[in-house]
């Protein structure tokens, strides 16, 4: 069984162009700026309607195990950024119960 690859910017860029009736040019540009409101804005958190949302998560000093030896170490306490799907997404794609 074949699996099917991810869509590459490009196709995605050709898709919304072709689906909204504007140019490529202008559906780089869309998809470029929802990238930078994201960025400039995750750490309010932000939503993507339909799809999720990016949010800053600050995670807590935990202990850990170093793989290759066993040995115990102390990871840091970090800042995160995590997606969180949208319910919408989800039943969309996985089927609703």
């Amino acid at each position: 069984m074949a699996t099917a690859k991810p869509m590459t910017k490009s196709q995605i860029v050709t898709k919304l162009a072709e689906e909204s009736e504007i140019t490529k040019k202008q559906a780089a540009a869309v998809v470029a700026e929802l990238a930078n409101l994201a960025y400039k804005n995750a750490k309010n958190g932000f939503t993507i309607p339909g799809i999720g949302k990016l949010v800053l998560v600050q995670r807590k000093a935990r202990k850990g195990r170093n793989p290759a030896t066993g040995e115990q170490i102390t990871i840091k306490a970090k800042k995160v950024v995590k997606f969180r799907v949208a319910k919408a997404a989800k039943d969309a794609i996985l089927g609703s119960k």
